[in-house]
């Protein structure tokens, strides 16, 4: 049975949301769900819009900041991505601050120690593995990238698939900030610069990583229209 107080921490990403298959709609409706079984008080919602170039979790810093004022448990929707990301979990657990997934309801402080090291394993691992295959295919005489006449006509293609991959990302990232900006338009904030100066104020970054203007409002709008 679920009580007391709780603070929802949704993230979405323009790389990654189509693999773990919960937008921002659907935590909302998972975590709204799961507190809906007893008697506990959604108090709190943070939502991390990340691009693949974000290093920092502010959105995260501000959700564990109001669970420790209002003596309150974080709620995450889906743990199973987030706990292959070591920033995420080394924040958690400088915090102190008790939290349930709600896809592993069983996960406990030890689970995410466990998660750390074996993040940081792999990662290590993958990095030896890439640098012994280029070593390898340097030694063997291979040529690299677009030096390769076999390749060329196959990397251009790619190129362009590439190309085609960059628009569809931009669609994404529209489709999961525009919630936000809605909710900052119902607060009554209309034009674009105004969207942008709370975008900041609030912590979320743009697509690239970077601040928020007036432009890069409207490119949301535009993109979600196309």
């Amino acid at each position: 049975m679920t009580k007391g107080n709780f603070v929802a921490y949704y993230r979405v990403s323009t790389q990654r949301q189509g693999k773990s298959g919960l937008g921002l709609s659907d935590q909302r409706n998972v975590v709204g769900d799961y507190l809906n079984g007893g008697s506990g008080s959604l108090v709190g919602e943070f939502t991390e819009v990340e691009s693949g170039r974000k290093k920092g979790r502010p959105q995260l810093r501000l959700a564990l900041a109001q669970c420790r004022k209002q003596k309150a448990v974080l709620a995450i929707a889906k743990l199973d991505r987030l706990a292959r990301n070591v920033l995420f979990i080394s924040t958690l657990l400088e915090s102190n601050v008790r939290f349930v997934a709600v896809d592993m309801p069983e996960a406990d402080t030890a689970f995410l120690q466990m998660a750390a090291v074996f993040a940081e394993w792999e990662a290590k691992k993958i990095g030896e593995r890439t640098k012994a295959a280029l070593a390898q295919s340097k030694k063997l005489g291979r040529k690299l990238g677009f030096s390769n006449p076999a390749l060329s006509a196959h990397q251009r293609s790619a190129s362009e698939n590439g190309a085609a991959k960059t628009s569809d990302n931009a669609k994404l990232f529209a489709s999961n900030v525009l919630p936000i900006i809605n909710d900052i338009r119902k607060a009554g904030i209309l034009t674009m610069d105004g969207i942008a100066s709370a975008l900041n104020a609030r912590g979320v970054q743009s697509a690239r990583g970077g601040q928020w203007y007036g432009t890069t409002v409207k490119n949301v709008f535009a993109y979600q229209e196309a």
